[in-house]
């Protein structure tokens, strides 16, 4: 990853790895078999969805942020205004803990999705939380004609989307993940709820 982003950036993402490394021993960031591979199956996993990002992105909304993953990786990358959604307030304090020491532009709002601020997002991630069908309701409030939603899924990709046509017409372009070969990352845009 090291030849992808500058010295600088990966200065700072290695200070995020050392808080989530302290952090992890008292608050269950990620799942504790990961910890041996965090570079790859966090960072790296992230850092794979900048190329994907509309060339003029600026607001992010990453639901469900958890630990950071993608949200705030990608505010250490470049992207001027990223809210991250999370509810556990524990997990909002390491976000704030990590955008504060590494100097991330993020708002980190401590809410459930349903609760939060509507925000007009030029791109939606979540990595992790549920279903696609399920994420694109969550994402309502944060829809705007050009959001893009970014959602790295798993070896249930396609039957996810099968099981969403009757309910949304969309663009669907899928990226192969450089982390797993049975990952997929969902690139959706022209996002319409059916009538």
């Amino acid at each position: 990853m090291a030849s992808i982003v500058s010295h600088e950036t990966m200065e700072r993402l290695s200070t995020y790895a050392n808080l989530l490394v302290k952090w992890q021993e008292t608050i269950n960031l990620v799942g504790p078999s990961t910890l041996s591979d965090l570079w790859r199956r966090h960072f790296l996993d992230s850092t794979q969805l900048w190329s994907l990002l509309p060339e003029k992105a600026e607001r992010l909304v990453d639901m469900g942020s958890g630990a950071g993953f993608p949200g705030l990786v990608l505010s250490i990358l470049g992207v001027p205004d990223v809210h991250l959604i999370e509810s556990d307030q524990r997990k909002c304090a390491f976000l704030r803990e990590v955008a504060r020491t590494t100097g991330a532009r993020v708002t980190v709002h401590a809410s459930r999705i349903e609760s939060a601020p509507e925000i007009a997002a030029d791109v939606i991630t979540s990595r992790a939380l549920a279903s696609v069908d399920a994420l694109l309701k969550l994402s309502s409030g944060f829809m705007a004609e050009h959001t893009v939603c970014l959602f790295p899924k798993g070896q249930t990709a396609e039957v996810e989307l099968t099981g969403i046509s009757r309910t949304w017409t969309l663009r669907v372009e899928r990226f192969s993940s450089l982390t797993n070969a049975n990952a997929t990352i969902l690139r959706l845009s022209e996002v319409r709820r059916e009538p």
